[in-house]
């Protein structure tokens, strides 16, 4: 018997559904921006490093200003942002 003739019984997996409350969706939105700020900062950051100049001892003698690290603001902002919209899909 080849591998082609062999029938395999067919596998239904369990269907899992979660609903989560407002507090869960809101912390992962929250964790979602985080990221998402702390990455932009990342790129930025290396875009910086990657042009600023150097002196013969290493030390950066460029002009360019280096970004500014966000703090909670920017992770707030960016959080209400993505909630908006998530909320603005629903229509009563």
């Amino acid at each position: 018997m080849s591998n082609s003739d062999r029938i395999l019984p067919e596998v239904k997996l369990p269907e899992v559904k979660f609903n989560k409350n407002g507090y869960e969706i809101r912390t992962d939105i929250l964790a979602m921006a985080k990221d998402i700020v702390a990455n932009e900062y990342t790129w930025k950051y290396n875009g910086w490093e990657l042009t600023a100049e150097r002196n013969d001892k290493g030390q950066i003698v460029s002009t360019v200003k280096m970004p500014e690290y966000p703090g909670l603001d920017k992770v707030l902002e960016t959080a209400e942002k993505m909630y908006a919209f998530v909320n603005s899909g629903i229509k009563k």
